[in-house]
């Protein structure tokens, strides 16, 4: 049988909907994305733009493939199977669990006609579920999920009640398929989890930059990149690794999110200004060259003009080279979703466009900073068009040059020459 996969949102639901593609071709399958015999649609519920991309796509891939079996898995399926059942009506609904057994819930469906709903009710009971992707990324860099879960509760997130609690992967596993990537051909490994940085708090036996260590000493991993970590969890080892480990990746993604006491305890989010700035001051001063990216949500309910214009400020004071913007968006079943003071949608448009603009002249200036100098690129393609290979440096610099002698999946070094 044949069959295709698509995935809405984050680098967990990439990972996850590769993790299934494996299982698929274990049984046989081959892939193939015109004529497939199963569709496999991946979906996300961060917010309400998530929502509606997820149920416009499962329409049109059940229009476009009217006799293919319809699967559909991820958060959206997790927050509103009973919509897309009654409404949609798919062939296989999951949540975020039960990812391992979709090629049996396909052949069970296969033999009785009947239509499955395998959605569980509470995924804060779930245990990690254990699926490796070995099937290839389309790139030199392959993603590595090392944990599922949050226990933060941000009051304007909806993830901790679809992912469940905090679960961290079993070191032993993380480090086999690292090295299996390693041995594939990949370069870099990109860390990824709904929370990696939390990665180990629900374990005795290990902490987040012990695993880094580990990874690091993979024979043949040359790069190591984290996805994304809080300021709360970056320690003092970690710093270290930072400053004396050529193969970890001289990028911070911080999440931010407000840089207003008051919002910031209203997000529920552990830390104030005074804390962040201390730790990102510090980051900084070990590792000089290090990028330095954020999240930051604009529109939070009671964020006033001078709220937003603190954050505007000390987005600057932090000296973040690019932010990651989101209009906050209302999910139901969310403390932030019940609050007074709801922003109006034309003001956070107005505030997100603000916020975008900053950061591109905050990027720009850090694109100046290594004009015309030499820079370390893992070449990821080749545009036929430009005649210019094309790749990112360790601190995420997207690099486009033209070589004779570049090769896809190999490090160039080149002088950087910024547009």
């Amino acid at each position: 049988m044949t069959y295709k996969t698509f995935s809405l949102g984050c680098k967990v639901n990439s990972y996850e909907t590769n993790a299934v593609s494996t299982l698929l071709q274990q049984k046989g399958y081959v892939e193939d994305d015109n004529n497939p015999d199963v569709i496999i649609i991946n979906t996300c519920s961060v917010t309400q733009t998530a929502d509606q991309k997820s149920r416009q796509h499962i329409r049109k891939f059940k229009k476009l493939y009217p006799k293919a079996i319809i699967v559909i898995m991820g958060c959206y399926s997790q927050k509103n199977h009973q919509f897309i059942k009654d409404e949609i009506s798919p062939h296989i609904i999951i949540g975020t669990s039960n990812r391992s057994l979709i090629p049996s819930l396909i052949k069970k469906y296969l033999v009785d006609k009947k239509k499955i709903d395998l959605v569980e009710d509470n995924p804060r009971l779930f245990e990690y579920e254990e699926i490796s992707t070995h099937t290839l990324f389309n790139n030199v860099r392959a993603y590595l999920k090392i944990q599922d879960g949050c226990n933060n509760f941000c009051s304007y997130c909806l993830i901790p009640y679809l992912r469940g609690k905090m679960r961290s992967r079993d070191p032993s596993k993380v480090l086999l398929e690292a090295e299996e990537l390693v041995n594939k051909g990949y370069k870099e490994i990109i860390l990824t989890g709904i929370h990696v940085g939390g990665y180990g708090q629900d374990r005795n036996d290990i902490h987040f930059s012990d695993l880094v260590e580990s990874l690091l000493n993979i024979k043949g991993l040359e790069r190591l990149r984290i996805s994304s970590i809080e300021e709360s969890e970056i320690d003092e080892k970690l710093i270290y690794l930072l400053k004396t480990r050529d193969n970890l990746a001289k990028h911070l993604h911080i999440p931010l999110q407000s840089g207003s006491d008051l919002i910031l305890k209203l997000m529920n989010r552990k830390y104030n200004k005074e804390q962040f700035l201390s730790k990102i001051k510090y980051i900084k001063k070990e590792c000089p060259t290090l990028a330095v990216t954020t999240d930051v949500i604009t529109g939070f309910p009671y964020e006033s003009e001078e709220e937003f214009n603190n954050t505007y400020n000390f987005i600057k004071e932090c000296g973040f080279h690019m932010l990651h913007v989101f209009p906050f968006s209302p999910r139901s079943g969310t403390k932030a979703m019940k609050m007074d003071h709801q922003i109006d949608p034309v003001v956070k448009k107005e505030r997100a466009t603000k916020l975008i603009d900053l950061s591109n002249q905050l990027w720009d200036e850090y694109l100046e900073s290594y004009n015309n100098k030499p820079i370390s690129v893992l070449v990821e393609e080749y545009d036929e068009e430009s005649d210019q290979y094309i790749g990112h440096s360790s601190n995420y610099i997207k690099v486009s040059f033209k070589s004779k002698t570049a090769r896809i999946g190999e490090f160039s070094n080149v002088i950087y020459k910024k547009d």
